[in-house]
């Protein structure tokens, strides 16, 4: 038997809600969860003689390029957050109305990972560049500019549009697509969650909001998170051509994707490669999630 949504079925005059909510997630998604995740790319994208692991590519970043590396990237997120959260948080609470609404009486877990599914597909197209421009930043290790092939997002974005125009722009996007698709995972879970903490503990709403957000984020990581090393190596592949970052090695279009875990499984030692990385991610999983959550609930009920 179907289990009974946990969450409020919004009316339909208040979806605006959830984008306006999920500015202020991505906000603070990111405020908390940015170093980590510098952290995470640079492991994901050199093998294991550059960092031996997250304490060393941490002492290493700081002593060489001072705690303003560890966010390094930054800007393009905390535009590109503000509106990917916005996208996703308010093309979920629709996706979730339309499917209460016109398939399920009553929205089960699954219905709710369905829901993720679409959001994340949804937001992909807006995620896709911004993570990628984010991704070439984080692996520039040089301390100074002049060192950088990239001064900045912007210098970024202008020099890969102007040799590989707006598909190169978009490297990534069928590998975003994929790893977005594990959504199912968080929101279902999230759902799941919430219910057993509403039920089970005399947790306040918030409470439960952050709990449950924190947890789910983990839930979504542990399942995904092969994918979304594949994808950082192929966000993070030479693009060649006049921008002078070196030959490709995975090229475009079809097989990319199978090449780059290829390379993951050869260049990292086996199945170990598709984890590498994985500890600062888990932990910045929870905390960075958690507030995002905690934050578009509390919005979202205050909101008229």
């Amino acid at each position: 038997m179907a289990a009974r949504s946990r969450a409020p079925k919004p009316a339909t005059p208040a979806n605006y809600k959830g984008f306006v909510a999920g500015v202020f997630s991505g906000i603070a998604k990111l405020t908390v969860g940015h170093p980590f995740d510098t952290i995470k790319v640079r492991l994901q994208t050199t093998d294991s003689t550059r960092f031996s692991g997250p304490l060393q590519c941490v002492s290493q970043t700081i002593r060489n390029e001072g705690v303003r590396g560890l966010y390094k990237g930054a800007t393009p997120p905390l535009v590109g957050w503000m509106f990917m959260d916005s996208i996703m948080m308010g093309s979920l609470t629709v996706y979730r109305r339309l499917l209460a609404e016109h398939v399920f009486t009553h929205l089960p877990a699954y219905g709710h990972g369905l829901a993720g599914i679409l959001a994340g597909s949804t937001v992909s197209f807006i995620a896709a560049p911004v993570e990628h421009i984010k991704a070439r930043l984080q692996i520039q290790y040089s301390a100074a500019k002049s060192g950088r092939l990239y001064s900045g997002p912007l210098d970024c974005l202008r020099k890969i549009y102007a040799h590989h125009g707006v598909r190169g722009v978009y490297t990534g996007l069928s590998a975003t697509l994929l790893f977005r698709s594990f959504f199912f995972f968080w929101w279902g879970s999230y759902d799941i969650l919430s219910g057993v903490l509403r039920d089970k503990t005399s947790l306040s709403t918030p409470a439960v909001n952050f709990w449950a957000g924190g947890l789910s984020a983990q839930v979504f990581w542990i399942t995904s998170y092969p994918s979304d090393v594949v994808k950082q190596r192929i966000m993070t592949d030479p693009l060649g051509g006049g921008l002078g970052d070196g030959e490709s090695r995975f090229g475009k279009g079809r097989g990319a994707w199978a090449r780059a875990a290829r390379a993951v499984y050869r260049d990292a030692g086996g199945w170990r490669g598709f984890w590498r990385g994985f500890v600062p991610c888990f932990l910045r999983a929870f905390p960075a999630n958690a507030m995002a959550l905690l934050t578009f609930e509390g919005i979202m009920r205050t909101l008229p």
